[in-house]
């Protein structure tokens, strides 16, 4: 596929892309104005002739109708004339009173001739008046022909202006918050969703030269297109699958004894979800005691073996035996507290922090030397306990907790992001101190949530957050959700979204390790220059159907109005995404499609609709119109996501 946006925005790295909102700033101006035409008649000679024709027979008609009694007189008038004549010729009339006679019948008669006469002038004179009458009528039909056709030829030029402007507009604008904003909670939606969501984030994050860190607590394999994604662009991302790869798991080798402590005493915490501050503070205690007897760069092997001395379970011997603590060693463990019944509390803890972490033993036991990635994907296997996995993910959140607290502020926010997918599977304080950790290193957090816990309510949105919601299946997340947005809202949804939500596949398979094939040099990707969206097109689920997606986007242009209510975000398209920041002005609601498939449409922009308006009324057309400009930036460079690698 070729570029699709060479005159479109250019990628931001300052802004974090959450989707795109679908938008007709133009609306459909329908067909064009029906052209004015006359109705089909003959040639004028032709028409001119029939009528004046037809006129005559008509009013020559009604004047015979009406001068038959003229007529009439003047034939008798005529023939008493003639009668008087022939009286006299024959002598029975004496001449003078003939003469008087033809001479009172002919005036007569005359009288009468002259009224006929007249009355065929008034004939053709109303029928020339009649002609002039229906000339001036076809001359002012025709002058209101000519400007109806004038205005016709202005309206179609106006909507001519119009379509264009409907053709050539962006119909999907990038819904994205700014890099200030310190984390992204994103609250419902499905395993599919999720999976278009963190592929869109994250490879923008990474196309704009950042980092990128993603905690798969879903066990749904939801990074899979993101991780094709990085391959394809030049990337070697590092996939560890737990609990299989915890041997090569270097995270938390290098924190100190007291942080490793407070790791290890939070990993305990997960299973006893109402342990208080002081109970963790008692498991620190003993842990931080034990790591002292162990001394620095003790591993979890040791650990569990010092706590199963210290709470006398099993036979030191074997311990001693496979060299995971030293004689001196469990003298010292022996003798760390004191005997009674406060004794008999240390052992029980000791028993119970031994059973809980014996999960993580074999934790960097075979740790290799990993080469740079600009991903990193830790996961869980769906196949493994679900206690297990609970255990790994907190200490794996726990561990970049403490790393993120002993790192420097980084001089770009979000540069390096941290994605946690189903974070509500991570106890209340540990979530609380990661995003803690983030706001300090300012690394970008982006927390996704199944359902809303009492816990994850707590911290929805807290602090200088952006919250984004997709489809709750739940009543009452649905409730609690439309009223943290407000029903207040109006929101525009696509007829493509729903279309194309309603045929997303399942996500199948999960993630293949890449820490067991660190040595395999046949899986290299290419070095070629990296082009986001025929990346997208090429590696991507999303980018594989993009061309029968935008056959379908060229189609279905209709959309639909929803008010933000509980039984809306109920029914919420897949991919749907309803985003809530605050701004100077306020707070503002967008909804957004997370498809990333949608990057290569040719009416997609990657700048937002607020800076298309704000250009639009800089800058007006020739005609005084104030349309889209043509470019919205300058063509996206061809990012390589190797010049910024380390």
């Amino acid at each position: 596929m070729a570029d699709v946006h060479p005159d479109h925005a250019q990628l931001q790295a300052d802004r974090i892309y959450l989707g795109w909102q679908y938008i007709l700033p133009h609306p459909d101006p329908g067909p064009p104005p029906k052209r004015p035409s006359p109705a089909e008649e003959p040639p004028v000679t032709e028409r001119d002739d029939e009528e004046r024709a037809a006129l005559l027979r008509r009013e020559r008609l009604q004047e015979d109708m009406l001068n038959r009694p003229v007529r009439l007189v003047r034939a008798f008038m005529l023939v008493l004339a003639a009668l008087i004549v022939v009286l006299a010729l024959v002598g029975y009339l004496a001449w003078q009173f003939a003469l008087i006679g033809v001479l009172a019948a002919g005036g007569v008669a005359a009288i009468c001739a002259y009224a006929l006469v007249q009355g065929d002038r008034a004939v053709r004179y109303r029928v020339s008046e009649q002609q002039a009458r229906n000339d001036r009528q076809r001359q002012e039909r025709d002058r209101e022909l000519f400007r109806a056709q004038e205005e016709h030829a202005q309206l179609y030029r106006e909507w001519q202006e119009e379509k264009d402007r409907f053709d050539r507009q962006l119909t999907w604008y990038a819904v994205a918050v700014p890099d200030e904003i310190d984390r992204v909670d994103v609250a419902g939606g499905t395993l599919p969703g999720w999976s278009a969501l963190i592929t869109l984030l994250g490879a923008t994050r990474l196309y704009s030269g950042g980092h990128l860190t993603v905690l798969d607590l879903s066990e749904g394999a939801i990074a899979k297109d993101l991780i094709e994604l990085a391959r394809k662009g030049g990337d070697d991302p590092l996939v560890w699958v737990l609990p299989v790869d915890l041997p090569r798991l270097d995270l938390g080798a290098t924190l100190k004894p007291e942080a490793f402590a407070d790791v290890l005493a939070h990993v305990v915490s997960v299973s006893e979800e109402h342990r208080t501050t002081r109970d963790l503070s008692f498991d620190n205690a003993i842990l931080e005691r034990v790591l002292e007897v162990l001394g620095e760069n003790a591993t979890i092997s040791q650990v569990t073996a010092a706590l199963r001395a210290l709470a006398q379970v099993g036979d030191p011997r074997e311990d001693l035996r496979f060299g995971l603590i030293t004689a001196t060693q469990l003298e010292r463990i022996g003798t760390l507290f004191g005997r009674g019944v406060s004794d008999r509390v240390v052992i029980e803890r000791a028993w119970a922090l031994e059973s809980q972490l014996r999960k993580l033993e074999t934790l960097g036991t075979q740790a290799v030397r990993l080469p740079p990635a600009r991903l990193r994907v830790v996961s869980m296997d769906r196949q493994a306990g679900v206690f297990g996995n609970r255990v790994l993910g907190t200490y794996v959140a726990t561990a970049l907790t403490h790393i993120l607290r002993q790192s420097p502020a980084s001089d770009r926010p979000w540069y390096h992001t941290i994605i946690v997918a189903g974070a509500d599977k991570l106890r209340g304080d540990v979530l609380d101190r990661l995003m803690d950790a983030c706001e300090t290193s300012r690394t970008g957090l982006v927390l996704t949530y199944r359902s809303l816990t009492p816990t994850v309510r707590e911290r929805l949105g807290r602090g200088h957050a952006a919250v984004a919601f997709m489809r709750l299946g739940n009543a009452e997340d649905a409730r609690v959700a439309s009223e943290h947005v407000g029903t207040e809202h109006r929101l525009e949804l696509a007829q493509l979204t729903e279309t194309i939500s309603e045929s997303l596949p399942g996500l199948d398979g999960g993630y293949t390790s890449t820490i067991e094939q660190l040595d395999d040099a046949g899986g290299r990707p290419d070095e070629g220059a990296a082009d986001l969206a025929e990346d997208i097109t090429e590696s991507t689920e999303w980018g594989r159907t993009a061309d029968k997606i935008s056959e379908k986007e060229r189609v279905l242009q209709r959309s639909r109005e929803f008010l933000v209510e509980p039984h809306q975000l109920q029914q919420l398209p897949t991919t749907s995404v309803i985003v809530t920041d605050a701004t100077a002005h306020g707070r503002r609601v967008r909804l957004a499609d997370a498809n990333p498939a949608i990057l290569t449409f040719p009416k997609t922009t990657l700048a937002e609709l607020e800076e298309v308006r704000e250009t639009t009324i800089q800058e007006p057309s020739e005609n005084g119109h104030r349309e889209p400009p043509p470019n919205l930036g300058p063509p996206p460079a061809r990012l390589d996501w190797r010049k910024d690698r380390q």
